[in-house]
C-alpha cells in the first residue's frame, strides 16, 4: 500500500476513534436528567474517560510494541461503536459512566499505538511531520463529534439517536477491518504484554504544559455547557466544544513553523488568557465572549501546546515512541479529568460560576508557578554554559 494512502487511512481511524469521545456531549444533560444527577455526577461521568484511558497508558501503553500497532487500532475502533450502543440501549447516567470508561481505554490504545504507527509509515526523518498528522487527525475528532451531534440534534429535533451517532456506527467497524490492511511497517518485539510508560529527560515541562492545557479544555467540555444550558444557551453546546479543539487544529500550521520552546511558551500565555475571557462571557452571559475564550484556550491547547509536546517526546525516545507518548498523556488526561471532578463537586456547594472563578485563579497561579521554575531552570543552564565557555 502506498505510504500516502497508508498514512490518510490511519489518519481516518485515529480521527473516528476520537469522533467518538465526545460525540455525546451535547446529550449530557438528558442523560443526567434520567437518573436526577447533579454538576457533580455529571462530571464523574465526564472523567470517567480518564478511568479507563489512565490504567490503559500505565499498563499498557507499550502494548502495540508486542503485539503490532493494527491490533490496538482495530480495537479501539470497535470500543468506540460498542460504548455509543451502550448509550443508545440504556440513555442514562450510569450508562454514560460506563461508556465513558470504555471510550478511554479506546483512546489510550489508539493514541500511543497511532503516534509510532505514523512516525514509521512517513519514516524516521520525518517524525515532526507525522506528530503533525497526529495532532491534527485527533484534534478534528474530539472536537467534530460534539458538532456534529449537535448539528443533528438541530435538525432532527430531540432524540437519543442522533445521526451522528449512525456515522460512527457504520464508520468505524469498516474502519477496524481496513486497519489490518495497512502495511506491517513496525517490527513486533519480545517485550512484556504489560509495559509502564516512559518519560524522556528534559521533557517534564512539556508534560506540565499538557496538563495545564488539557484541564481547561476539560472544563469548557464538561463545566461550562452545564453554565450554558443554565443561561438559555444550551443549544450552542456543541459549537463551544467543537471550538474548543478545532481552532487548535487551524493553529497546528502556524505552531509547525515555531520552535517547540517557543509555541510551549505561546501556550502558556494564552491558556490563563482564554478562560479568563470564557469566564466573563459566561459571568456576563455574553455568548461572543463565551466563543472568543473558547478558541483562545483551544489555540493553546490542542494548537501549540499539544503539537510541541507530542513533537518533543517522540524526537527524544526515537525508540520508544509508543510509551513516551503514553507518559506525556497521562500529564494531559490528569489535568483532563481531576480539575474538572473536583470543580464539579465545588459546583454543587457554591455554584458553578464560584467553581469556575476559582478554577481560574488555581490556574493562574499553576502558570505562573511552572514558568518561573522554566526560567529558573533554562538561567541555570545558561549560567552553567558561560562558566564552562570562560574555563576553556
Amino acid at each position: 500500500m502506498p505510504r500516502f494512502i497508508s498514512s490518510c487511512l490511519l489518519a481516518a481511524s485515529l480521527f473516528t476513534v476520537t469522533f467518538a469521545v465526545n460525540l455525546q456531549a451535547p446529550l449530557y444533560d438528558v442523560y443526567a436528567a434520567e437518573s436526577g444527577a447533579g454538576a457533580t455526577a455529571v462530571t464523574v461521568a465526564f472523567a470517567a474517560y480518564a478511568g479507563g484511558l489512565m490504567p490503559t497508558l500505565l499498563l499498557l501503553g507499550g502494548l502495540s510494541d508486542r503485539i503490532g500497532r493494527r491490533i490496538p487500532i482495530a480495537l479501539a475502533l470497535i470500543l468506540g461503536a460498542s460504548a455509543t450502543a451502550v448509550l443508545v440501549q440504556t440513555p442514562n447516567w450510569a450508562s454514560l459512566v460506563a461508556a465513558r470508561f470504555f471510550l478511554g481505554i479506546g483512546t489510550g490504545l489508539a493514541t500511543t499505538s497511532g503516534a509510532a504507527y505514523m512516525a514509521e509509515i512517513l519514516g524516521a526523518g520525518r517524525a515532526r511531520n507525522a506528530a503533525l498528522v497526529v495532532t491534527s487527525a485527533t484534534s478534528l475528532g474530539f472536537g467534530g463529534g460534539a458538532l456534529a451531534t449537535g448539528i443533528s440534534l438541530a435538525v432532527q429535533g430531540a432524540t437519543l439517536m442522533p445521526v451522528s451517532y449512525i456515522v460512527l456506527f457504520a464508520a468505524a467497524p469498516a474502519l477496524a477491518v481496513a486497519a489490518f490492511a495497512l502495511p506491517k511497517a513496525d517490527r513486533p518485539k519480545p517485550v512484556s504484554l504489560l509495559r509502564l510508560p516512559v518519560f524522556p529527560p528534559g521533557t517534564w515541562m512539556f508534560g506540565a504544559a499538557m496538563a495545564l492545557a488539557w484541564s481547561t479544555t476539560g472544563m469548557t467540555i464538561a463545566v461550562v455547557p452545564l453554565q450554558l444550558a443554565v443561561n438559555g444557551l444550551g443549544g450552542w453546546t456543541g459549537l463551544v466544544i467543537f471550538l474548543a479543539i478545532f481552532v487548535g487544529f487551524l493553529c497546528q500550521p502556524i505552531a509547525r513553523r515555531m520552535t517547540n520552546d517557543q509555541a510551549l511558551t505561546l501556550g502558556f500565555v494564552l491558556i490563563p488568557l482564554g478562560f479568563l475571557v470564557l469566564l466573563a462571557g459566561v459571568w456576563l452571559k455574553l455568548l461572543i465572549l463565551v466563543l472568543a475564550g473558547t478558541c483562545i484556550t483551544s489555540a493553546a491547547s490542542y494548537g501549540f501546546t499539544y503539537l510541541a509536546s507530542l513533537a518533543e517526546v517522540s524526537l527524544r525516545a526515537p525508540d520508544d515512541r509508543a510509551r513516551a507518548t503514553a507518559g506525556l498523556f497521562v500529564y494531559a488526561y490528569s489535568g483532563f479529568s481531576l480539575p474538572v471532578i473536583a470543580s464539579g463537586a465545588l459546583a454543587d456547594m457554591l455554584g458553578l460560576l464560584t467553581a469556575m472563578a476559582f478554577f481560574a485563579v488555581v490556574q493562574l497561579s499553576a502558570t505562573l508557578l511552572i514558568m518561573k521554575l522554566r526560567n529558573r531552570k533554562s538561567g541555570s543552564a545558561g549560567e552553567a554554559l558561560e562558566a564552562s565557555k570562560r574555563s576553556v
